[in-house]
């Protein structure tokens, strides 16, 4: 619904403003993807004129890459408060918490599936628009390629050395994936319960001493 022009509009810094547009869009995006997204609803959610909201990100494509950034970057935050800066499958940064030991395959999958259990809008955002974008021209086309290629490169590094290193990345994302699409079409599913069972279907992925 349109913000209401009568209501004064509160005074927020640049990165203040940013933060509260990226907020809204990531909420309407997971209620309607992204090709249901009207801009102008994003603007009215933060009190904002189209222009005004188009000054901070350019374009429609622009504003969706953002949001997908700045997800990325919250999630890494969490993760590094609990396994270190090097454990998230795609850092933001090459080097960023090199002196810290990497955790193992099971530690960073037990901790993602944690994270993710605790933002089921946001694995949905992430769900649909994984879904959206396999269609070439989608502009977040590029975006979920490379965050894949990525994430399957870290995860093979973790994996048990050997030439099978890669298809066990492979399998391990897919169980993942999997589970998670599972878990938001069934509210009965407990995803980390679920994730520890499936886990233990798979030697690389036993805890350690377990």
């Amino acid at each position: 619904m349109p913000a209401d022009p009568t209501r004064p509009r509160v005074r927020m810094s640049a990165e203040q403003r940013r933060r509260q547009v990226l907020e809204a869009a990531t909420a309407l995006i997971a209620e309607h993807g992204y090709r249901g997204l009207a801009v102008q609803d994003v603007a009215d959610a933060c009190g904002l004129t189209l222009g005004g909201l188009l000054h901070h990100f350019g374009s429609k494509s622009g504003l969706l890459t953002a949001v997908l950034e700045h997800r990325d970057e919250q999630d890494h935050r969490s993760l590094a408060e609990h396994l270190g800066a090097a454990a998230h499958p795609d850092p933001p940064a090459a080097g960023a918490g090199d002196d810290l030991p990497e955790p193992t395959l099971a530690e960073l999958c037990a901790a993602i599936v944690r994270r993710n259990a605790g933002q089921r809008e946001i694995v949905r955002l992430y769900a649909v628009l994984e879904v959206e974008s396999l269609a070439p021209e989608h502009p977040a086309h590029r975006f979920f390629a490379e965050r894949q290629r990525r994430t399957l490169d870290h995860l093979t590094r973790l994996a048990p050395p050997g030439p099978d290193a890669r298809d066990l990345a492979r399998h391990v994302l897919a169980l993942m994936d999997g589970l998670q699409v599972q878990w938001l079409r069934d509210p009965e599913v407990d995803l980390v319960s679920a994730w520890r069972r499936t886990a233990q279907q798979v030697p690389q992925l036993a805890p350690a001493g377990g």
